[in-house]
């Protein structure tokens, strides 16, 4: 129901928040606890009366006036923050939060005076870019290096080995070791967690273990037994094991080593489905092609909304943050379900709070593009045609219709706005902005770190799988 007599007060506050000073009329408030009083009359059991039939006094006696006055106040609130929205023209970004909280305002909370309550909330932020045009990023200049197509075909050389027992000699880096091994730390001489097993098999390749594990094992015969003096690396990700000296009791207790196929023509049509190893070369040359285009890309548009970000000015509300780390995490949830995970047990509180303090800077990051792009479409009026998103729409006919699950047409059709507005803001962007090409190491550090976070493309090493997933 409307309110009569609301006086509503609005405050700006810092990083796009603001206050709603409400001051609720008595009337109003007299109405509302008549109306839980009621209310709870006509569902109320009590011993010796009818239901329906508790008179008030008796009702306010066996619950109390302070527990029907936190039920009236709760109405009151709710229903008084939705009128002062419907005033102000407000769209809030958070659920709305009390100043002094609930307790505070209950014991003070008289239906025969007008109620004044203060509550906060986050909404969208002013966009501003302070500059749009004559963005200058640099990029490391990179080519496509051919030696890619030899590592991919390795790969798969390694893929399709036949493992055979080796027994006539040491063990050398590439074999398969079978190992039973036991690790203390050498100060306190304690067991250390996860570092003991009765059989694991170990392929001997460097960075395979913590320094010195796999060296340590190049050498040994079967049945031998050796004990390892290494120290985990500063940076483990081990908290307990970060530093420390320990030492491992290593027994070899099988050699197996790998027998590679010959790169001919039958290794073509057994990985690949080809023809030939020239077919198939080729077929790999393309897909190591198309990756390393669409990585390069990747780095330009991420330069791009980078530098698009740093000429954002505006204020961002926490809760958008919120949503985003809240979003990622829900994300990973779901591909570790989709893998088999069990989530309940996974996904303890301790880990969801870990990974968001661990995501936050990426969702703040993330967060500060999308409302950069935001502007940039409001700002330079780029946008998407209905018919351009029927358009695309046609191309999923198919998949939809094939479907067994009911496909939200609306969503989709909102994903794939997003996606073309963004594709349109990135043209935009390359257009109107300077792109230089750079030798610097600095910069070609940060490039690949970049397109390795962003980009959702294969890296070599399963580039020939893919072919085999045709055969």
């Amino acid at each position: 129901m409307s309110q009569k007599g609301l006086i509503v007060k609005t405050t700006s506050l810092p990083q796009s928040r603001i206050a709603l000073e409400l001051e609720i009329p008595s009337d109003t408030c007299k109405s509302y606890v008549n109306e839980t009083i009621n209310s709870i009359c006509r569902s109320a059991k009590i011993p010796g009366f009818r239901s329906g039939k508790i008179p008030k006094q008796v009702l306010i006696q066996r619950i109390g006036i302070l527990q029907l006055h936190a039920s009236a106040l709760e109405k009151i609130i709710d229903k008084s923050w939705n009128e002062a929205l419907k005033i102000e023209s407000i769209e809030p970004l958070s659920e709305p939060e009390l100043v002094d909280g609930f307790e505070t305002l209950l014991k003070s909370f008289s239906p025969e005076k007008p109620l004044k309550i203060t509550l906060q909330t986050d909404i969208a932020p002013k966009l501003k870019l302070k500059k749009t045009k004559g963005l200058s990023v640099e990029i490391a200049k990179s080519k496509f290096d051919p030696k890619s197509i030899d590592e991919a075909l390795e790969k798969s050389r390694n893929q399709l080995a036949n493992i055979v027992p080796v027994d006539n000699r040491p063990a050398k880096i590439g074999d398969i070791a079978v190992i039973s091994f036991k690790g203390i730390y050498k100060d306190s001489k304690k067991d250390i967690d996860g570092g003991s097993s009765e059989s694991m098999d170990l392929e001997l390749e460097k960075n395979k273990m913590i320094p010195g594990f796999v060296e340590g094992i190049v050498g040994m015969n079967i049945d031998d037994t050796k004990k390892l003096n290494l120290k985990f690396p500063d940076d483990y990700s081990h908290e307990d094991s970060k530093g420390k000296e320990a030492i491992f009791e290593v027994t070899l207790k099988d050699l197996k080593e790998k027998e590679l196929p010959e790169l001919n023509d039958d290794f073509a049509k057994q990985s690949g489905n080809k023809n030939s190893l020239k077919e198939l070369k080729k077929d790999i040359e393309t897909q190591l092609r198309e990756q390393f285009d669409n990585t390069q890309k990747n780095i330009r548009t991420e330069a791009l909304m980078e530098a698009l970000a740093k000429e954002l000015d505006a204020e961002i509300p926490k809760s958008m943050i919120d949503l985003e780390v809240r979003n990622n995490i829900e994300e990973t949830a779901q591909r570790f379900a989709q893998q088999g995970m069990d989530i309940k047990s996974t996904f303890t509180p301790e880990l969801v709070k870990s990974l968001a303090e661990s995501t936050r800077p990426q969702a703040e990051k993330n967060v500060k593009r999308n409302l950069a792009l935001k502007a940039l479409s409001n700002s330079e009026n780029i946008k998407v045609e209905n018919k351009e998103i029927e358009e695309k729409m046609r191309e999923f006919e198919n998949e939809i219709s094939k479907s067994p699950k009911q496909i939200d047409i609306q969503k989709l059709k909102n994903v794939i706005r997003n996606d073309l507005l963004k594709d349109k803001l990135i043209i935009w962007l390359e257009e109107n902005s300077e792109i230089k090409e750079t030798n610097s190491t600095k910069t070609e550090k940060k490039s690949t770190k970049t397109a390795k976070k962003s980009a959702k493309t294969k890296s070599p090493s399963k580039v020939v799988s893919k072919s085999q997933k045709k055969k």
